[in-house]
C-alpha cells in the first residue's frame, strides 16, 4: 500500500470530519517545544473559517464560535486539547519528526503508525474541536476552544494559560484515553533531575568490550500505565550490571537508558569492559539474568530481550568507586508505585518512574518523575529520590512541578454526562479519577469555578510507537461528545 492510499484509507474513515482534521494535523510536525508549525496551522484553521482567533502571551491557540440559532441561552462551553505529541521511534526506525508528518495505516478496528507514536494523543481530541468549529450543521452553544502547548513536557501552556480570554463555565478536556470513563481528578507531579560528576580512570589493559542493550519492553506512559508492572529499562540493565560488578572486574565506559521523561524507558545500553580472562564468565553471567528476568516478565513482557555484541575499544571508563556509588543508588531509587490511594478504588495516589540515564564523558546525569494526587504524598516521594541521590553527592533540581485535580462528585456538568452516558450505552460509566498528569489541576487555577470533566476514546500504548487508537470507540466518543453539547444546560 503506497502513502497516498494509507491516507486515503484514513480519511474515508466515520466521522469524516475528525478523521480527515486528524489526517491533517499529524502532517504538521509537532513536537513538545518545537509548536511553531502546528500553532500556525491552527491560526490559519480558525481564520480560514472566519472565527475569532487568537494566541495567548504563551502561544496557546483560542478559537471562539458563537452559539448557532436557538442555544444562545445554554452556557457558554470550553473544549480543551493539547496541540503537542510525544516523539518516539522505535530504535530501527528511520525517521526524522521535525520534518516528517507521521506515517498512518489502518489495522482492522485500529489506527496505527509506522515505528513511531501515532500522536492520538492528544490528535484526536484536537481533530474533534476542529470537526465542531468547522461544522455548518451541529448545534451548540458558544464555544470557546483552547489549543494549549507543551502538555507532554512541562505543560507550559496550562501553567501560563491567559484565563481573561475565556467566559465558559464547563470545559470538556478531551484528553483520556478510555471510552467508558469519566475523569474528574488526576495527579500533580514534579521533575526531579540529577546531575554528578565522576572520577574517569583508564581502561586495564588486555580487555574486551561490550555493548549490554535491553530492548523490546512495553514502555507507556509513566502515569496511566505505571500500576501494570512492566520492565523499567533502566532499572533492570543497573539490576545487571550491579550483579556483575559484584562478581567481575567490570570497568563500566557508558550507559544510555530511556527517552522521555513521562515514558516508562523501553530501552537501555551499557558499554562494558571485562578483563579478557573473565569474558567467557561475563557472557555466561548475562545469560543466566536474561533467563532469570524472562521467567519474572513471562507474562507481561513477552519481547523483551537482552543482546550482547563486541564493540570499540575505549580509553576511559568510571572510576570503581564511582561505579560502585552509581549503580548503588540507581538499584535504591525507588521506581513504580510508591502509594496506593486509601480513599479511591484502584487508584495508584503517588508514584516515581526513573525516566532518563546517561553515563558519558565524566557526568552521570538522571531524570526522573514523581507524581501524586496528593500534595504531601507527592512532597513524600520526590523527597525520598531527592534523597538517594543526594546521599551519593548528586547536585539534584526539582522543578515543574504541577497541582493536581481535586474530584468534584457534586458537578453538574458529570451528572449530565453520566445520565446521557446511560442512556446511550444502557451502561454505566465509570468515574474515576487516573494517575496521570491532566491539564485540568492546573487550567482551574487560571478558570476559578468552572466545572470540568475529561473524556476520549480508547487509545493505547500512548508515549510508545505501539501507540493506536480503536476506530470504532473514536465512533462512539464523537456521538457522545455531540450528545453532550446538544444537552448543554441554560446558562444562569
Amino acid at each position: 500500500m503506497n502513502i497516498n492510499s494509507i491516507s486515503m484509507s484514513i480519511r474515508n474513515l466515520e466521522p469524516n470530519a475528525l478523521w480527515n482534521h486528524f489526517a491533517d494535523l499529524n502532517a504538521v510536525p509537532r513536537p513538545s517545544k518545537k509548536e511553531e508549525r502546528v500553532i500556525q496551522f491552527m491560526l490559519n484553521f480558525g481564520n480560514s473559517l472566519g472565527l475569532e482567533t487568537k494566541t495567548d502571551a504563551i502561544q496557546n491557540v483560542i478559537i471562539k464560535k458563537p452559539a448557532t440559532a436557538g442555544m444562545e441561552n445554554r452556557t457558554t462551553l470550553i473544549l480543551q486539547s493539547h496541540l503537542d505529541m510525544v516523539h518516539q521511534k522505535n530504535s530501527e526506525t528511520v525517521f526524522n519528526f521535525d520534518e516528517q508528518g507521521i506515517d498512518m495505516r489502518v489495522e482492522g478496528d485500529w489506527v496505527k503508525a509506522n515505528g513511531t507514536t501515532l500522536g492520538a494523543d492528544n490528535g484526536i481530541g484536537v481533530a474533534a474541536i476542529m470537526a465542531l468549529l468547522a461544522s455548518t450543521e451541529i448545534p451548540h452553544p458558544a464555544l470557546e476552544a483552547m489549543f494549549t502547548i507543551d502538555e507532554e513536557t512541562g505543560m507550559t501552556g496550562a501553567m501560563q494559560l491567559d484565563g481573561s480570554n475565556f467566559n465558559g463555565k464547563i470545559l470538556l478536556n478531551l484528553d483520556t484515553e478510555d471510552d467508558d470513563e469519566l475523569s474528574i481528578g488526576c495527579a500533580g507531579g514534579i521533575d526531579t533531575n540529577t546531575s554528578y560528576e565522576y572520577t574517569q580512570v583508564a581502561v586495564n589493559e588486555i580487555s574486551e568490550f561490550y555493548k549490554i542493550s535491553i530492548r523490546g519492553l512495553l514502555g507507556g506512559h509513566s502515569g496511566m500505565d505505571i500500576d501494570k508492572g512492566r520492565g523499567n529499562a533502566n532499572k533492570m540493565l543497573t539490576r545487571l550490571l550491579f550483579g556483575i560488578n559484584s562478581k567481575f572486574a567490570m570497568q563500566l565506559i557508558a550507559f544510555d537508558g530511556g527517552s522521555l521523561r513521562n515514558a516508562i524507558p523501553r530501552e537501555a545500553s551499557a558499554f562494558v569492559a571485562v578483563k579478557m580472562d573473565q569474558k567467557e564468565d561475563f557472557l555466561v553471567e548475562i545469560e543466566k539474568f536474561a533467563i532469570i528476568l524472562k521467567a519474572e516478565y513471562l507474562s507481561i513482557e513477552p519481547n523483551f530481550e537482552i543482546t550482547v555484541q563486541n564493540t570499540e575499544e575505549s580509553k576511559h571508563a568510571v572510576s570503581e568507586a564511582d561505579c560502585i556509588k552509581i549503580l548503588n543508588t540507581l538499584y535504591s531509587v525507588n521506581n513504580g508505585v510508591f502509594r496506593m490511594s486509601p480513599d479511591i478504588s484502584d487508584l495508584v495516589e503517588a508514584s516515581s518512574s526513573l525516566a532518563r540515564v546517561i553515563i558519558e564523558n565524566g557526568k552521570f546525569t538522571t531524570q526522573s518523575l514523581q507524581r501524586s494526587s496528593v500534595e504531601t504524598t507527592k512532597t513524600d516521594v520526590a523527597n525520598a529520590i531527592r534523597s538517594a541521590f543526594e546521599n551519593m553527592g548528586c547536585t539534584v533540581v526539582q522543578n515543574g512541578d504541577y497541582p493536581g485535580w481535586k474530584p468534584n462528585t457534586n458537578s453538574q456538568i458529570l451528572n449530565l454526562m453520566t445520565e446521557l452516558y446511560r442512556e446511550m450505552f444502557k451502561e454505566e460509566p465509570k468515574v474515576k479519577a487516573c494517575h496521570a498528569g491532566l491539564e485540568c489541576g492546573i487550567l482551574g487555577k487560571h478558570l476559578p469555578g468552572v466545572d470540568m470533566i475529561s473524556f476520549g476514546p480508547n487509545i493505547r500504548a500512548a508515549h510508545s510507537p505501539d501507540e493506536k487508537v480503536q476506530i470504532s470507540s473514536v465512533q462512539k466518543f464523537w456521538m457522545y461528545l455531540l450528545e453532550t453539547i446538544n444537552k448543554t444546560p441554560l446558562s444562569n
